[in-house]
């Protein structure tokens, strides 16, 4: 199993990075997670446009979702002709918020570009994939997913505040890539987002094997929550850049 950071910018995209998008391959198949602003140029240097055999979205805010308009207009306006549709997992009301997104009509929106399915709480399989889905702590409909594949396991956060099913979910996973918006002391809305310290302490809590902090917004102190999170967490951690590649 490999996972490709395409974007980990939170909220909008930075100088050097699109919102948050992630690419994860396994035996050919490529599934992606989340699409948000910017995402859909840089997941080019990855994976073909045509290449997407599904496409997981964490939450319908902006920054994880609406480069599904720009795939609409590149799959559906293909020269050689539209493909069959790709499977796309989101919360409920995906479809409709799409569309609006576009400026288009909720029927039939997106449907003939777009295989759209309603994610729950559970577990299902993607291809070679194993995914399983949780309701994690943020003002709108959100869910984490751990992704697994030949005994290994990626967990991915999306956009949480403090999570117990997080920390469950993420238990023994090789690569936790968790969110860490926040600044520890600064910010007081914890159930929007994390911070870096945060970030560890679920790590530690859940015995994560990695830590990859995500998310972060151009005016958050990376370097900040990267110190935090070290002090909170004893495996090793880093922070997410375009371009890195985790392979299992």
């Amino acid at each position: 199993m490999k996972l490709t950071v395409v974007g980990c910018s939170g909220s909008f995209p930075s100088a050097d990075s699109p919102c948050s998008s992630y690419l994860v391959e396994a035996d050919g198949y490529r599934a992606v997670l989340d699409l948000g602003n910017g995402a859909l140029g840089a997941l080019q240097n990855y994976c073909g446009l045509y290449e997407v055999d599904a496409v997981l979205l964490s939450h319908l805010h902006a920054d994880h979702c609406v480069d599904l308009c720009a795939y609409w207009v590149a799959r559906n306006y293909r020269v050689e002709g539209c493909p069959d549709p790709v499977p796309v997992y989101g919360p409920t009301g995906t479809p409709e918020r799409l569309a609006r997104a576009y400026d288009m009509p909720e029927e039939p929106g997106m449907t003939e570009v777009f295989e759209f399915r309603t994610l729950k709480p559970g577990t299902f399989e993607l291809g070679p994939l194993r995914i399983t889905a949780v309701q994690v702590n943020h003002p709108v409909e959100a869910y984490a997913f751990r992704i697994e594949h030949g005994g290994h396991s990626i967990v991915y956060s999306g956009d949480t505040g403090e999570s117990a099913d997080l920390v469950e979910l993420a238990t023994d996973a090789d690569l936790f890539l968790c969110e860490a918006a926040y600044t520890d002391g600064k910010d007081t809305y914890q159930a929007v987002h994390l911070n870096g310290r945060e970030a560890g302490e679920h790590a530690t809590a859940a015995g994560a094997r990695r830590l990859v902090l995500t998310h972060i917004p151009p005016w958050t102190d990376a370097e900040r929550n990267l110190r935090d999170a070290r002090a909170a967490y004893r495996g090793p951690v880093e922070l997410a850049r375009p371009g890195a590649v985790y392979r299992f």
